[in-house]
């Protein structure tokens, strides 16, 4: 006869990063953060009086080009890489609103599609990079 015992939890200080329980929770997390940013986008571009408007379209200000500087730093480990993100993504707000504030042009709707621009030209040459690497990989 063979008995089946439980496995006893592992201590904090033994899980690697990633490993842990809470491991299921992140691409969740990821997920509902893409969906509160693309809701703030849209009820900033669409002129909706909600009241969810303003802190929706300020973490969609925040997160889109946090999410492009941070994928463009790869290399670097979470800490880092999640301050020099956060670091970056307020530092193209800022330059997005002096650069409009300059000309003369500045909107909310403006701003948004120029942070939304900005960060898809960080994030498109990383992702392609990323694809071609993986294709050399496969072909070799």
């Amino acid at each position: 006869m063979q008995t089946l015992g439980i496995k006893p939890p592992s201590s904090e200080g033994d899980e690697r990063p990633g490993q842990g329980p809470g491991r299921d929770l992140f691409p969740l997390l990821k997920g509902v953060a893409l969906a509160v940013a693309a809701v703030g986008a849209i009820l900033a571009l669409s002129g909706s009086d909600s009241p969810l408007r303003g802190p929706f379209t300020l973490f969609f200000l925040l997160a889109a080009p946090a999410t492009a500087v941070g994928a463009a730093l790869r290399g670097l480990k979470p800490y880092p890489r999640t301050v020099v993100s956060v670091a970056g993504a307020i530092a193209i707000d800022l330059l997005v609103a002096q650069g409009m504030l300059a000309v003369h042009r500045w909107s909310v709707t403006g701003g948004v599609v120029a942070v939304t621009v900005t960060s898809t030209l960080v994030l498109v040459p990383v992702l392609v990079r990323r694809h071609l690497g993986r294709a050399a990989r496969n072909r070799g």
